[in-house]
């Protein structure tokens, strides 16, 4: 069993971003990454703050505009606005969950798709299914960079994606449809999700549910990626997957935390080093 080590891999990408920053700065280009945050929602808080540091270490300029919970959905838009029209910002990120009474689809689209570093306006979500180049969200983007430097080939396989929600599932099985692989996704109607989960040459799970796949749900030698990130009662973080268990049974698995996560904010840095280029090319 191979550990698929995210925080290693994501330390190579950032030192390479690191010198792609430079060479930007040379040409008096500093690239320029905007934060919308709205609300006190802990998790968001630590991954903005994450988020933020990144960008530090590898030399982008970021700004978070915190929000709150009460906030009036044409003050988001108009900073959003504000943040399309400036040309220091070069990327642009909404965290999510929003409020309530918040229309997400209506702030997502208001974001411009050549600072859409997350992927998740219509347009680039659109150009991903069409196998166009556009912006990937980050953590399907992390997972095929992930396959990829450990040489893991899709083609042909069976995979099998646990959740289906619009910033991981269903653009992660746009990407492995675009490389040829058989997808099946799975959701809270799936009837019997084992019976999908044990086919599967390769599973993704992404739901938030502490130990949902265990070993007897897993075939030998099956490729587990978990995307899940849970805080048990003791503080400690876990994944979706029972890692004891189905790492006896798996020839890979990424760990929680260590795996994915790391790679996410890796693939939001190259998203914004891609915006950059995109949005001061003459």
């Amino acid at each position: 069993m191979i550990v698929l080590n995210g925080k290693e891999l994501a330390k190579k990408i950032q030192a390479k971003i690191k010198e792609d920053v430079k060479l930007l700065k040379k040409a008096s280009i500093t690239p320029g990454l905007a934060v919308i945050m709205i609300g006190d929602d802990p998790a968001s808080q630590v991954y903005v703050a994450k988020k933020a540091k990144a960008c530090k270490e590898v030399g982008i300029y970021s700004v978070v505009h915190e929000m709150p919970e009460n906030i009036k959905e044409e003050t988001i838009l108009n900073t959003i606005k504000l943040m399309n029209e400036n040309q220091n910002i070069n990327g642009i990120l909404v965290q999510l969950p929003l409020p309530e009474h918040i229309n997400q689809t209506k702030i997502l689209e208001a974001i411009d798709p050549k600072k859409d570093v997350d992927g998740f306006h219509p347009y680039n979500m659109g150009r991903l299914f069409l196998d166009l180049d556009s912006f990937v969200p980050c953590t399907p983007l992390g997972v095929m960079k992930i396959f990829e430097e450990y040489g893991i080939d899709v083609k042909g396989k069976d995979v099998c994606i646990v959740g289906a929600s619009n910033i991981v599932g269903k653009p992660m099985a746009a990407l492995l449809l675009n490389e040829f692989a058989t997808v099946d996704v799975c959701h809270i109607y799936t009837k019997d999700l084992s019976e999908h989960t044990k086919r599967a040459d390769i599973v993704i799970v992404a739901v938030g549910k502490a130990g949902l796949i265990t070993k007897d749900m897993v075939k030998d030698d099956a490729i587990v990626i978990d995307i899940g990130i849970n805080r048990l009662e003791n503080g400690k973080l876990t994944g979706d997957v029972e890692y004891e268990g189905v790492s006896r049974k798996c020839s890979y698995i990424t760990p929680v935390p260590g795996g994915v996560g790391p790679m996410t904010i890796a693939m939001l840095l190259s998203n914004t080093i891609k915006a950059t280029k995109l949005t001061t090319s003459k």
